[in-house]
């Protein structure tokens, strides 16, 4: 039944990062139930006709882009055609859309730190936030964990893995230390789970985002191949399940069905299975409690090659343990640990270091950059991003090509 016909209102929903991956992902699973929701606000920082072809076509009450120039090239357009779309620029502005009393609920999907801010904002106004930005909690911790609680904001899991064991933990969060042992994080292996380590530093950009099994953007795509998506996720996951890193721990799972796994106290294994398709997670996240037609195909389990797991290979995939040295490092750490790789892949896919130089890049800073004190603001945080990104800027101009 159409929320329509229910009688109850549409959710209102804000999709920050509208013309990525997630944010288109979401738009469609949104136009398979007219009546159910209400795209208020569409935000993008780079694809500006994309997000001029979404307003026209969602007829948004709010837009915004990442600086004026952009803002007055998505305003003209749609003035152009006769819509009415209130058009801001700006992190500002932002915030502001995550926080709107017009919105419900907010899709975080910017890629990296850049989305901290809106989080935080959105959790501050107690909305329903559904969250793909993995960074905004690798970077934020417990000062975004305590304003979610403070806000009383509704916290879902959007990445694959979280929303799995999310769907398999008890609804009863109190429940959750009692029945669980540890997660287990699949990981695909990426591109390079059989290619011979000693010829890493051959490895292009277009390898790279060549990922098998998922389509995604080009960052998160180089994550996967270096392992550190994962890494980012075991993180991710101490925070979300309130967990001691130890109790989290990755197996690689080529075929990308099971997404993810809760071993329980008594030895029970709960999985969540389904095609490698994120419209399931962003449908779940909408629809939460219910579950709605996501569009993802059906698994067939008649034509289902045979599913396999495999530790992973700490030669071919160094970064993975870099999240639990950062978990166990002073607070902060796991702030300087994105913001190093932040940069690494930016530098990488701009062909100035190679692609084993990832995670030296993000070793050397995880040693090197110490937080001074424990960032209890985003203020901090942010200082402290940005301290990481200037010695790792100059790590890159040091060991360019």
């Amino acid at each position: 039944m159409k929320a329509a016909e229910a009688g109850r209102p549409p959710q209102r929903l804000a999709i920050l990062g509208s013309t990525g991956s997630i944010g288109t992902s979401t738009l469609d699973v949104v136009a398979r139930h007219p009546g159910r929701f209400e795209v208020v606000g569409l935000s993008a920082q780079q694809r500006i006709d994309e997000l001029i072809a979404q307003c026209l076509r969602w007829r948004p009450r709010f837009a915004v882009a990442a600086d004026e120039a952009r803002a007055r090239r998505v305003r003209d357009a749609l003035r152009a055609q006769g819509v009415a779309t209130e058009v801001r620029s700006g992190p500002g502005a932002l915030c502001d859309l995550a926080a709107a009393p017009e919105v419900d609920s907010v899709m975080a999907a910017i890629v990296g730190a850049a989305g901290l801010p809106p989080c935080l904002a959105a959790a501050r106004a107690g909305k329903r936030l559904l969250l793909a930005n993995k960074e905004a909690i690798v970077v934020g911790g417990a000062l975004f964990l305590r304003a979610v609680r403070e806000g009383g904001a509704t916290l879902l899991p959007i990445d694959s893995e979280h929303s799995a064991i999310f769907q398999c933990l008890p609804p009863d969060r109190a429940a959750w230390p009692a029945t669980i042992d540890h997660l287990l994080l699949t990981a695909s292996g990426g591109p390079f789970r059989e290619r011979d380590p000693a010829s890493f530093d051959r490895i292009t950009p277009e390898e790279a985002v060549a990922h098998p099994n998922w389509v995604m953007g080009r960052k998160i795509s180089v994550d996967s191949a270096t392992m550190m998506n994962k890494a980012l996720e075991v993180i991710e996951a101490r925070w979300l399940f309130d967990l001691a890193p130890r109790h989290v721990r990755v197996v690689i799972h080529p075929q990308s069905i099971v997404h993810s796994m809760v071993v329980c106290r008594d030895g029970s294994v709960l999985a969540q299975m389904g095609t490698p398709d994120m419209r399931v997670p962003i449908a779940y996240g909408l629809s939460f409690p219910e579950r709605i037609e996501s569009g993802a195909p059906r698994l067939d389990f008649h034509a289902l090659a045979p599913l396999s797991f495999e530790p992973a290979d700490e030669r071919r995939f160094p970064s993975l343990a870099l999240a639990w040295a950062a978990l166990e490092g002073p607070a902060g750490s796991t702030t300087v640990l994105n913001a190093a790789n932040e940069v690494a892949v930016e530098a990488f896919l701009d062909r100035r270091i190679g692609f084993d130089a990832i995670h030296r890049l993000n070793a050397a800073m995880l040693a090197q950059v110490q937080p001074e004190g424990a960032p209890d603001s985003i203020d901090a945080l942010l200082a402290l991003d940005a301290r990481t990104r200037a010695h790792a800027a100059a790590w890159v101009q040091a060991n360019a090509r």
